[in-house]
C-alpha cells in the first residue's frame, strides 16, 4: 500500500518516545513563556504590531510574487538598507525564512568544486545548505578552528566554513574570530548564521561578527532570521554588495521563492528601529540568561552556561525530557523539550529562552517550576 511504511516508522518513534504533535496556542495564554524565541521582547510590543498592520495597509497582504518580479516593496529595500547599516554590512538581502537565507548562502557561495567545511553543532538550515550545494562538504569537531584549518588545508581551491554563531541546543558561542583567521590562511569565505546571536550580542545587539570585530569584512558573511530578536518572520543575508548581487542572480530560495509578506517586513523595521533606540534589551536578554543559569545550578540541575541567551538544561531521557516540559506546562511554564535527532549528542534537554522583559519574579518562578517537576 502507498505510503504504508509511514506506520511503522511513526511505531518506530512512539516507542522511542520522539513523536512530535502540534499544539495550537491561544491569543491570550496565563502560561509563562520560556519556550518561544522572542528574545527581546518584541513580538507584541505596540510599535512592532503597528509596522506589521501599517504595511498590510499600504502593501495588502502578501507581497504577490518573487522577489525578482512583483516581490519586492520599497519596504523591502529600506528594511534591506537599515538592516546592513545596523549590522556594519555593506548590504542585505531579505528571504521569506531564516531557512531559506541559509539554504541561499551556503549553496550559492559552495560551486562545483569547491568544500565546504562544517561544524558538527550547526543548525538543520546549514546541513542541509551543504547537501544541497554542489560543493563536498567536510564535517568537523564543534566549535574547533584548528579542525577547521586542517580541513582547509587539505583542499586547493576555492572553499567556505559554515557555522552558527551562537548554537541553538546549548546556547554555547562559536569561536568566530579565530574561525576567520584560520579561514584567512586558506583564503576562504566564512559564512556565519547569527539566528540567535543577533540582537543579544555586540553593542547594542548587532549581532556576533560585531561583538567579533568581523562586522563589514570582505570575506565574511552572516545569516540572521528576523523572527527571533526582530519577533517577526523572515531571514536575511549581510555582506559584501557583490556577494549579495551574486544571490540575486544564484540563490534558488531567493529567485523562485515568493517576496516576504509586507507585514512581516514591516514589523522587522519597526523592531530594528526600537532596539536601535533601546539598546540596553540586549544586556537585558544577556543579564536573564545569566540569572537563570545561576539559579539553576545552585538548585541541583546540569545547566550549561550561556553565551546568548538560550539556557539548555540536561534531561535524563528522551522521554523524561517530554514528561518534564508537560510537567512544567501544567504548572504553568512553557519551556523548549529538545530531543534527538534535533540534539548532535543524543542528549534530550529542556531548553528555555532568556527574554529580556522577564521580571526578577518570573525568573525565580521560572526556576522554582523547573527544580519541583525534575523527572
Amino acid at each position: 500500500m502507498a505510503f504504508g511504511w509511514i506506520d511503522e516508522q511513526a511505531r518506530t518513534r512512539r516507542r522511542a518516545g520522539l513523536e512530535r504533535t502540534l499544539r495550537p496556542r491561544p491569543a491570550d495564554t496565563p502560561l509563562l513563556d520560556l519556550a518561544s524565541n522572542d528574545y527581546l521582547g518584541l513580538a507584541r510590543h505596540p510599535e512592532v504590531v503597528e509596522g506589521a498592520a501599517r504595511a498590510a495597509r499600504t502593501w495588502g497582504g502578501g507581497a504577490t510574487g518573487s522577489r525578482l518580479v512583483t516581490g519586492t516593496t520599497e519596504l523591502h529595500t529600506e528594511l534591506e538598507r537599515e538592516l546592513a547599516g545596523f549590522c556594519g554590512f555593506e548590504a542585505a538581502l531579505v528571504f521569506s525564512s531564516g531557512y531559506a537565507a541559509n539554504l541561499a548562502a551556503v549553496t550559492a557561495l559552495a560551486p562545483h568544486g569547491s568544500l565546504i567545511v562544517s561544524d558538527s553543532g550547526n543548525h538543520a538550515s546549514l546541513i542541509d545548505g551543504c547537501r544541497l550545494a554542489r560543493g563536498a562538504t567536510q564535517v568537523v569537531a564543534h566549535a574547533d578552528p584548528e579542525a577547521v584549518r586542517k580541513a582547509l588545508h587539505t583542499h586547493d581551491g576555492t572553499a567556505v566554513a559554515v557555522s552558527d554563531t551562537v548554537f541553538s541546543v546549548d546556547g554555547d558561542a562559536a569561536p568566530l574570530a579565530e574561525l576567520a583567521a584560520a579561514c584567512r590562511e586558506h583564503g576562504a569565505g566564512l559564512v556565519a548564521d547569527d539566528a540567535h546571536g543577533f540582537g543579544v550580542l555586540g553593542p547594542g545587539g548587532r549581532g556576533a561578527a560585531a561583538a567579533a570585530g568581523l562586522a563589514g569584512a570582505e570575506d565574511v558573511v552572516v545569516t540572521l532570521t528576523l523572527s527571533k530578536s526582530l519577533g517577526s518572520q523572515g531571514g536575511a543575508v549581510l555582506g559584501p554588495a557583490r556577494v549579495i548581487d551574486h544571490l540575486v542572480n544564484a540563490a534558488r530560495t531567493f529567485i523562485f521563492d515568493t517576496g516576504l509578506a509586507p507585514a512581516a517586513a514591516g514589523a522587522a523595521l519597526a523592531a530594528l528601529r526600537l532596539i536601535g533606540r533601546e539598546p540596553r534589551r540586549a544586556v537585558r536578554a544577556r543579564t536573564v540568561a545569566g540569572e537563570l543559569h545561576d539559579r539553576l545550578t545552585a538548585a541541583g540541575l546540569d545547566a550549561v552556561r550561556p553565551d546568548a541567551a538560550v539556557v539548555s538544561v540536561r534531561a535524563p531521557s528522551p522521554e523524561g525530557a517530554v514528561r518534564w516540559a508537560a510537567d512544567c506546562r501544567a504548572a504553568g511554564l512553557a519551556v523548549g523539550c529538545f530531543r534527538p535527532p534535533s540534539v548532535p549528542d543524543g542528549i534530550s534537554r529542556l531548553r528555555l529562552t532568556a527574554r529580556a522583559d522577564l521580571s526578577e519574579a518570573q525568573i525565580e518562578r521560572a526556576v522554582r517550576v523547573i527544580g519541583e517537576t525534575r523527572p
